[in-house]
């Protein structure tokens, strides 16, 4: 987190600088509206929970960057650009709901940070509108639907939803009656992704369900399936429910972990193809941080709930290779992108899809979790 504090806020328009390089400068001052509600949410998450980060100074940046969001991401039709200038002026917008969930992400955990209610009322306007434009497909964007384009869920888009529901619920729990229900409905269509008699998590279907033709249909993105892997865990222990839990551990954390994971190099591949093809993306055979943090989050979880020593020495392997792989010991932050063989391609550390999110974010529930395992442990009488 050193590495975000000392570098990375803009003290003249506030937000924060998110394109950082090896040591912490700045390449670039546009700013990418992801990356904003990301840090916004980390800071004020991690003042919220952990006594070291629970600083005046932390909750100012936050709060600041908070407000620049709120000035400048946001249109008049509550749909957020994806990037901006400096000082705030719109460079591009996204045909996706992203920039929406992060900015809403941002405005719940500010909001529980200082209590200020026109956060919370910013984060529940705009999940509604989430909501409605998944509901009806209308996303306010200005593009003509077009002729030959196919149908597609997703998995991404009711992932972040179960998300994103998920945080306004936890920070603000009086709006579980109204949100709560579509937690259920964001897992029924996750559970959809399940395909080929559950031998494979596709990132594409059809709105019904079906697999997609095509390169697009056959595509998986382990570190996707992963992620929803531990949204769906807590789902599951949240509700009670032994089913949905064991589909959560079985496919969508052991089975994309087995068909992801480069048992010659080591890490997650990016992109792979159900029928074994080389994946159309040019990235696919690439290691990125992201899906590693969420190999970690996942099977840390799975040994959490379960005890099970095999997801803890899964959980231990994945560590070890994003240490070892990814860690800069010298400047600080992780390395964002390798090849296959384990190399840093990019030496940045943040860019328009890398900031200051992921990492701390595993390292944080990692730690929580460690924690009250030890604890678990030792009310139990085991070492």
């Amino acid at each position: 987190m050193s590495f975000w504090l000392i570098h990375s806020s803009d003290t003249e328009n506030g937000g924060f600088f998110n394109c950082l390089a090896e040591d912490g400068s700045v390449y670039d001052t546009n700013k990418y509206v992801w990356m904003l509600g990301r840090q916004v949410w980390t800071y004020s998450r991690l003042y919220n929970e952990i006594e070291a980060y629970r600083k005046k100074d932390i909750l100012d940046v936050a709060q600041k960057a908070a407000e620049f969001l709120r000035r400048y991401a946001k249109r008049d039709d509550s749909r957020c650009y994806f990037s901006l200038t400096a000082d705030g002026k719109p460079v591009k917008l996204q045909r996706t709901i992203f920039s929406e969930s992060f900015y809403v992400m941002a405005m719940a955990e500010i909001g529980r940070a200082t209590g200020n209610k026109e956060y919370e009322d910013e984060a529940v306007e705009m999940l509604r509108c989430i909501v409605k434009w998944h509901e009806t497909g209308d996303l306010p964007d200005g593009h003509l639907p077009l002729e030959g384009r196919a149908e597609c869920s997703p998995l991404s888009s009711p992932m972040i939803i179960l998300g994103i529901v998920s945080q306004v619920c936890y920070c603000f729990p009086q709006h579980n009656a109204e949100f709560g229900h579509w937690k259920k409905t964001a897992v029924e269509e996750i559970l959809k992704h399940i395909q080929r008699n559950g031998t494979v998590i596709l990132e594409n279907v059809t709105p019904q369900g079906q697999e997609m033709s095509g390169s697009a249909g056959r595509l998986m993105n382990p570190g996707h399936a992963l992620e929803a892997g531990w949204f769906l865990l807590e789902y599951a222990e949240e509700i009670g429910s032994a089913e949905l839990r064991n589909i959560a551990l079985e496919k969508f954390i052991k089975l994309p972990y087995e068909i992801g994971w480069d048992k010659d190099h080591g890490g997650l591949f990016y992109f792979l193809d159900a029928d074994g093809y080389t994946p159309v993306q040019l990235e696919w055979n690439m290691k990125l941080w992201w899906p590693i943090c969420e190999a970690m989050i996942s099977f840390l979880m799975a040994y959490k709930v379960t005890k099970d020593e095999q997801f803890f020495d899964t959980f231990k392997k994945v560590m070890k290779y994003a240490l070892n792989s990814f860690k800069d010991a010298v400047h600080g932050e992780w390395y964002g992108y390798l090849n296959q063989r384990g190399c840093v391609t990019h030496n940045f550390k943040g860019g328009p899809f890398k900031g200051c999110f992921h990492v701390p974010r595993t390292l944080y529930m990692c730690q929580k979790m460690l924690n009250e395992i030890i604890l678990e442990l030792s009310a139990s009488g085991n070492n």
